[in-house]
C-alpha cells in the first residue's frame, strides 16, 4: 500500500467537494428525518403486533 497514493486520492476527494447549499442541505435532512421515522414507526408496529399474539415477546 502506497502511503502517496492515498493521500493523493484523499486531496482530490476533498478538491472536488464543496459545501451544499441551504437548500440541498435542508432537503437531505428531510429525507433522511423521515426516513428515521418510518423505520421506528415499522418497528413500533412490529412491537405493537407481537404483544398482541399469543407467546409473543
Amino acid at each position: 500500500m502506497d502511503v502517496k497514493y492515498d493521500l493523493s486520492s484523499y486531496v482530490r476527494v476533498l478538491k472536488m467537494a464543496s459545501t451544499p447549499s441551504w437548500n440541498e442541505f435542508s432537503q437531505v435532512s428531510k429525507v433522511a428525518g423521515a426516513g428515521v421515522f418510518l423505520v421506528g414507526l415499522l418497528g413500533f408496529i412490529i412491537f405493537a403486533i407481537m404483544t398482541f399474539i399469543p407467546g409473543g415477546a
